[in-house]
Order: C-alpha cells, then structure tokens, then sequence
C-alpha cells in the first residue's frame, strides 16, 4: 500500500498554476497529454500478475485496487459505492479544490506587492517550496496510512488557511512558519486528492465496463477543469478589491520593467504603495472564507475511504527510502542529468510571472488593481494551450513544441528587457502575460510527458527528481526576487532556458539513437542463421 501511495504521489497531478499547483499539481495536467503518463498507479505488475496466474491453473487473477472500504460481506472486490455517488464525490473534490485556490493562488501572485518590505512576500514563498520538497519525499505515505485519504486533504487544508490568516500580521515571525506549515500540507494534499480520485476512478470503471486508464483521464480532466476556474475568481477578487487607484503618479515610470529595483526606493511612484490597511484586510478575509469554505465542503459532503491493510503492504512510518532513491536515479541517469536544467527552469519561469512580472511590469506601471486581471488572462491562455497542446503532441511529438516554447519564452523575455512598461500601451501587459502562458502550457505538459516516456521503468523516482528540480527552481527564483534588478532576473531565465533546451536536444538525440539500436537488433534477431 505504501508503493501504491508513492507511486501516486510520484505522478500526481500543478499547475496549472504556479501556486500550489506545485508539481503536485502540474503532474495531474497528465490527462491532457497522450503519453505514457496515462498508465494509472494502479497498474499491475503483470510478472507478479502471470506467476499469480500459473499458481491458479492459468485462471485470471483479479487483484483489488490499493484502497477499498470494508463492505458487509468483507468482500473488497466489490465496489462499496454507486457511480452516483462516485460522481457526487468528484464534483465535491473539484469544488473544494477550487474554492481552496481561489485564494491561495491569487493571494501567492500578491505577495511579491503587498508583502515587499525586506522580500519577505517572495522570501516566503521560497521557504513554502523548500517545505514541499522535504514534505513530498517523506510525510505523504505516513499520513495517508493513518488518517485515510479524505481527513488528509480536510487537514491539509487547514495548512493553507493558516497561511493565509497570517497575512492580516504580515511579519518575518509570521510568514515563515505559515510558509512551512504550507509547504508540508501542500504535499499531503495533492497526494491523498490523487489517490483518492485515482480509487473511485478504478470502481468506477469496474462498475461501468469501463478501462482504469480511461476514466482515470476523464476525472482528472474534470477535475482540473473546475480547478482552473480558480485563476479567475480569485484574480477577479483582488482586482474588484483593490479596484480605487490611489492616485498614481509616473514621474519613475523609467523604473518600472526590466530596470526595476527591489531594493530601491519608490517615493515617486504610489502604483507600488501598498493598498490601505482596510483593503488588505478586507481581501484576507474574504480569502480566508473561501478557504474555510473549501474545508467545510469535504470534511461534510465528501465520502471517506479507508485503507485496506491486507493490501497496504507497509507499516505507514516515515521512511527516507523515497529521498535515497530520487538522488541514486540522477546519479546512474544520464537523461535525467540532462533534463536537470529544463526542470529547473519550469519553476524558475512560473515564479518570475508570478513575483516579478506582477510586481516590476503590472504593480509599477498600472497599478496592483490591475494584477488579477493580467493574470485572469495568463491562466485562461494556459489553460486552452495546455489542453490544445496535449492533444496535439501525439500528431508532431515533443521536439517541435520544444522549439515552440523556446521560441515564445525566449522572444518574450527579450521583448521584455527591451519594452518600457506605459500605462498608454496596457494591452501589451495582457499580450506579454498571454505568450508567457502559452510557452507555460508547453514546458509544464511536455515535460512531464516526457518523463513519462522517459523513465518508466521508475517513474516514481523519476518524478520525485522533477518536484525536486523544479521546487528548486522556485526556491532560488523566489529567493532572489527581492534582491536582483529585473533585467538580470531575466537574464538567468534565459540562460537557464537556453541550456536546458540544448541539453533536451542531446537527450532527444540520444533517444532517438537508442530507438534506431534497438530496432536493429530486433531485426537481428528476427534473421535466421
């Protein structure tokens, strides 16, 4: 049970968006991408599977899912729920998640504004992603072990809401902890929300005829099409709030974009004043709600699941095991060495758009009322890119979009050093913020298609190496964000960009060679002497 769980959290679904769309969350866009991502964590073995068979006369062997309740007749073969039932509980996961990042996500693309003093908003943010990577490779199978699936999303949740009530006290005392309760919730979220989706998913399928894989992908997807609706209400919320400008002035609009500096002052420019006490206030709390709301729709209308011991297989203590054999993957992979730099850089470029392109191009020239509507339009864009990308890959495969990400990320990162953000030219705020999604579309699906395809001899270390990279990723960008000028922020994302595209290169080169050997020496041995 302990594998099952590990698996799952080793190719969980995030996200979308930035924030805690952690890899966590991006993972699960793996119902948008024809890959071999597509195999469900609850695959059999099929070695064990033909033994168990030989044993039983050549009769097929049905094997419970890794989770199942206790029916009356102690049968865990039979599904305990009806399909209404399972429906209803998709419907409650989506909806919880939803309300849940509607505040979490747009109060993270806040931060880098409202918290600016001393970095301490980004400087959060990094400690939340230093928390997930040790969360992820430790705590996930422990607590799913004792508390079952649906207590652990309601309590992880209780992780975000903390976070978010101490932003009406925002201090170094405050943040910091909250920012490490976040990040160890983050991980036992999204892995017990994939297990549990992932297990209704299988009775469903038993119920309906269906195969696993199939309806796996459909409830995954209908998952992440409620949960992306997130970018808007919440980004709709802090742009309604914050709506009253302040009477900004543009004497440093010169400032402002690739020039702007964190440590500098900005007596001249009150677009980065933060908003009145009443408004912060008035934005938490309304953050806070929704979050609480979130809490009270699963722990009151979602359906518990308990774990079957027979099949658990562990004793659900914490074990390092995950950790030795993330690092023992990278050393004896030459491909996962060469993906490192792309990795990295897919935390790197969410936590620019969100800490930097929010605060040194939309908060300076236009206002931090304007924020939740640039980002509306940068997670809409996403979304449909992610989603139309995912279908077309199994036509082209993943060189040319690649090439399509390079081209758009590393296009608007140079528009951007060049380009003077102006209020006159506000659409190009949009437009920049668009291609920057289209290009998130592309690293975030590709990559973890690619992975899939990759390592799928072990894919669960293989993707413990992807939330590692990429939530380092995240920790240096969002450490440095209070720090570095703008222009050199966009520099490192450019060279990070430019030498993990050539080292995909490589590794696509090398595939494809191996494929071409491998073909061969099936031919080879088809010839007969």
């Amino acid at each position: 049970m302990a594998e099952d769980i590990q698996t799952i959290k080793a190719n969980p679904q995030p996200s979308g968006n930035v924030c805690l769309l952690d890899q966590s969350d991006r993972d699960g866009m793996d119902f948008l991408v024809t890959s071999p991502l597509m195999l469900s964590p609850t695959d059999l073995n099929m070695e064990e599977k033909s033994k168990e068979e030989q044993q039983n006369g050549g009769n097929s062997i049905d094997v419970p899912p890794p989770y199942s309740m206790a029916t009356s007749a102690g049968n865990s073969k039979t599904p305990p729920m009806g399909t209404k039932t399972i429906l209803k509980n998709v419907l409650v996961v989506s909806v919880g998640f939803m309300f849940l990042f509607t505040s979490f996500q747009s109060l993270s693309n806040l931060q880098s504004t409202l918290n600016k003093e001393e970095g301490l908003g980004t400087g959060g943010l990094s400690i939340v992603y230093g928390a997930l990577v040790v969360s992820c490779m430790l705590f996930p199978s422990f607590v799913i072990a004792h508390l079952g699936c649906k207590w652990t999303v309601a309590l992880s949740m209780l992780c975000y809401i903390v976070y978010m009530a101490f932003n009406f006290y925002a201090v170094w005392g405050t943040i910091i902890p909250a920012s490490i309760i976040v990040g160890l919730g983050a991980a036992t979220l999204w892995s017990a929300k994939c297990a549990y989706l992932t297990q209704i998913a299988v009775w469903y399928a038993k119920l309906t005829g269906a195969t696993e894989d199939d309806v796996i992908n459909r409830f995954f997807g209908f998952f992440f099409m409620i949960f992306q609706t997130s970018q808007i209400w919440g980004n709709l919320i802090s742009s309604t709030v914050f709506a009253v400008t302040p009477g900004n002035t543009t004497e440093d609009l010169e400032l402002c974009g690739a020039n702007f500096d964190p440590t500098a002052p900005v007596a001249n420019n009150s677009n980065l004043d933060r908003p009145d006490d009443t408004k912060v206030y008035t934005l938490c709390g309304i953050y806070v709600g929704c979050a609480v709301m979130a809490f009270i729709i699963i722990a009151t209308l979602l359906d518990k699941i308990t774990l079957d011991k027979k099949q658990q297989g562990g004793d659900g203590k914490i074990s390092p095991e995950l950790f030795l054999s993330t690092f023992k993957h990278w050393w004896g992979s030459t491909p996962q060495k060469l993906l490192t730099f792309l990795t990295i850089y897919s935390g790197i470029e969410q936590a620019f758009i969100t800490g930097d392109y929010t605060k040194s191009y939309i908060s300076c020239a236009i206002g931090i009322w304007n924020v939740g509507y640039v980002m509306i339009c940068y997670g809409v864009v996403d979304a449909i890119c992610s989603f139309a990308f995912g279908r077309l890959v199994q036509f082209v495969g993943h060189a040319p979009f690649f090439l399509l990400a390079f081209l758009l990320h590393g296009g608007t990162q140079i528009a951007l050093f060049l380009w003077q953000p102006n209020p006159d030219n506000e659409i190009l705020f949009y437009v920049f913020a668009a291609m920057w999604g289209m290009g998130d579309a592309v690293i975030q699906t590709q990559i973890n298609a690619l992975y899939g395809y990759l390592f799928t001899n072990n894919t669960e270390a293989a993707f413990s190496n992807y939330r590692l990279w990429e939530s380092l990723g995240f920790i240096m960008a969002f450490a440095w964000s209070g720090f570095l000028v703008t222009k050199v922020k966009l520099g490192l994302c450019f060279g990070f960009l430019t030498v993990g595209m050539i080292f995909y290169t490589i590794t696509e080169i090398l595939e494809r060679r191996k494929k071409k050997g491998d073909f061969h020496l099936n031919e080879n041995k088809k010839t007969p002497l």
